[in-house]
C-alpha cells in the first residue's frame, strides 16, 4: 500500500494565527488541492494527521471540524482527489495526551488502523512538530516552506529537525518529488 501522511494547516490550507475555526476560514493553498489529486491518481492513499487544538481550547467544536472536512472533501472530489480519513488530536497543549503532535500517537494510529508499517512512509508538514511526530513514528519527514514552515526559507534548517528532512517549496513540489522518485524505482526495475 502506497500511504503518505500530510499535516493539515500550512499544509493543504491556509494557516491562521487565530486557528481556523470554521469552513468559512477553511482555504486551500493554491495548488494543494490538486497535488492530492495528483498523488490518488498515482494510486497513492493519503490520509491527515492534525493537531486541533482549538477544539480543547473552546474556540470551536466538533461540528465546525467535520464542516471544515466536508468542505475540503468536496473541494478534493471537485479536482479528482481524496484524503482516505483525518485523524486529529482534539486536545489543549496541557493536557497531556500521547496524540498531540509532536508525539507520535496520531501515527501509531494510522499505522494500525492501515495494518501498516510505518517506516519510510513519506510525512509532509509545515512545522517542527509535524516532523518530529512523523519521524517517531518511524515515516520520512519532508518539511515544505508553506504555512510556519516559511520561517525556514532561505536558512540551514535548525538542528531540532530531524537530520534526514528534505524540504520542498511546497505541497505541489513534494508530490513532484515523491512521483518521479516512484517513476526513478520503476525504471531502474525495468532495465
Amino acid at each position: 500500500m502506497k500511504l503518505v501522511i500530510l499535516d493539515r494547516n500550512g499544509t493543504l490550507n491556509v494557516h491562521r494565527e487565530d486557528f481556523v475555526k470554521s469552513d468559512v476560514e477553511w482555504t486551500p493553498l493554491p495548488g494543494a488541492l490538486e497535488a492530492v489529486a495528483r498523488l490518488n491518481h498515482a494510486g497513492w492513499h493519503v490520509v491527515i494527521a492534525s493537531n486541533q487544538s482549538g477544539l480543547g481550547r473552546g474556540l470551536f467544536d466538533v461540528a465546525s471540524l467535520n464542516a471544515m472536512h466536508a468542505k475540503m472533501h468536496k473541494m478534493l472530489a471537485a479536482v479528482g482527489g481524496r484524503v482516505d480519513a483525518v485523524f486529529y488530536c482534539p486536545h489543549s497543549p496541557d493536557e497531556g495526551c500521547d496524540c498531540r503532535k509532536p508525539k507520535p500517537g496520531l501515527f501509531l494510529q494510522i499505522g494500525e488502523r492501515y495494518g501498516v508499517d510505518l517506516a519510510h512512509v513519506p510525512t509532509a508538514g509545515d512545522s517542527l512538530r509535524d516532523l518530529q511526530a512523523g519521524a517517531a513514528a518511524g515515516c520520512e519527514p519532508h518539511l515544505l516552506l508553506t504555512g510556519m514552515g516559511q520561517a525556514c526559507r532561505g536558512v540551514p534548517l535548525p538542528p531540532d529537525y530531524p537530520s534526514n528532512t528534505q524540504v520542498h517549496e511546497d505541497l505541489a513540489a513534494f508530490v513532484d518529488f515523491l512521483l518521479e522518485r516512484e517513476e526513478r524505482a520503476t525504471l531502474k526495475v525495468a532495465v
